[in-house]
């Protein structure tokens, strides 16, 4: 019981970080393709949209990885559903990683812009920005997968 419980928090806890994720995907065709400079910084850099995606999608990233590995360690001695559990643990750590590594850097220099002419860095800046959310979730949609055929993976002893 123990298990399914783990599973079904691990899976919604995963549900809830991929949302944010993949509505920065959904919202970047527009963004990309249909914006002009001045709105697209007016309406991501300015306007404080996504204030609520650090408050509560960060700590929401760190407690799904977390779920997923524990959920890992449930299923240490049922295989193949430990491998999936963990490598959607790994997919999600992955995910907060490149977070750091893509999105983070150009949210620091997004910080720095005033209201005023365009800067000179902005197409470069607007692309890693939105190409780094693109990346954090397709490596959530492959946790959210993992840790769902985790769940699904005919088990050894019925589970516990």
């Amino acid at each position: 019981m123990v298990v399914y419980l783990t599973g079904l928090v691990s899976l919604l806890l995963a549900a809830l970080s991929l949302g944010p994720s993949f509505a920065h995907v959904l919202e970047a065709p527009p963004r990309l393709f249909v914006w002009t400079p001045e709105l697209w910084r007016e309406a991501t850099v300015f306007n404080g949209q996504f204030a609520f995606f650090a408050k509560i999608g960060g700590p929401l990233d760190v407690t799904a990885i977390l779920a997923a590995c524990f959920l890992s360690y449930l299923l240490a001695n049922e295989r193949p559903a430990f491998r999936f559990a963990l490598a959607g643990a790994v997919f999600f750590a992955g995910g907060l990683a490149a977070w750091f590594t893509l999105v983070a850097p150009a949210n620091a220099i997004l910080a720095t812009w005033k209201p005023g002419p365009i800067p000179p860095d902005f197409e470069a800046v607007r692309l890693r920005w939105e190409t780094g959310h693109m990346v954090v979730a397709a490596l959530k949609v492959l946790g959210f997968g993992s840790i769902s055929i985790a769940l699904l993976a005919p088990r050894l002893g019925g589970g516990t």
